[in-house]
């Protein structure tokens, strides 16, 4: 499938993110995922080109990058709810009568055990759907830190394995390999800025 390109002053790239890289411009000991930008790419008109959200290390999939602050600002506030869906594999298998368990406590809304920098804090609330025993997507509108992570803790269980593969409207590119990166398609920066005109 062919992505139109659109001349802009603004830059939209689609990244599937690699584990073990990190969202940051420095770092000892990861590669970080502005590496893979040229100079004239991570500084364009004055504007510096940012990931809108980041990524944990060990987490992969989809990350956007631009240097519309605009955009990005409105697309990273939690007010504006916009939904983030990844998948998730799990250490431990859990039953059907657990499934229903599991998606009706994360709906609700979770108490989220404490981590690292973060408190004890609550959930606004995530919808589960099950694939097998221990694979799932999980869909939220928060952006809590290791979010995903501490809602399986809360559960019981640990997530073992994470993936993004939507965000704002938009899904990761099958095609698209780890750690590789395209321009946004025409249509795909329609959908991100018709998000931020309906919140405006």
């Amino acid at each position: 499938m062919r992505h139109k390109k659109v001349p802009s002053q603004y830059f939209y790239f689609l990244m599937n993110k690699a584990a073990s890289e990190v969202c940051s411009t420095v770092s000892d000991s990861h590669r970080t995922v502005y590496e893979h930008f040229s100079p004239e790419q991570l500084i364009s008109n004055g504007a510096k080109l940012h990931s809108v959200g980041r990524l944990d290390c060990d987490t992969e999939g989809l990350l956007l990058f631009t240097n519309d602050g605009k955009l990005s600002d409105f697309l990273t506030r939690p007010e504006n709810k916009i939904e983030k869906t990844y998948f998730v594999r799990l250490k431990n298998l859990v039953t059907e009568h657990q499934q229903k368990e599991y998606s009706e406590q994360s709906e609700l809304g979770l108490t989220l055990p404490p981590e690292k920098k973060s408190p004890e804090q609550k959930s606004s609330g995530a919808k589960i759907t099950w694939h097998t025993q221990n694979e799932c997507e999980i869909t939220l509108t928060e952006g809590k830190f290791h979010e995903v992570k501490r809602i399986f803790r809360a559960l019981g269980n640990e997530v073992i394995y994470l993936k993004r593969i939507k965000f704002a409207g938009l899904e990761l590119d099958e095609n698209l390999e780890t750690g590789k990166w395209r321009e946004l398609s025409e249509s795909e920066i329609i959908v991100l800025k018709s998000k931020s005109a309906q919140g405006l």
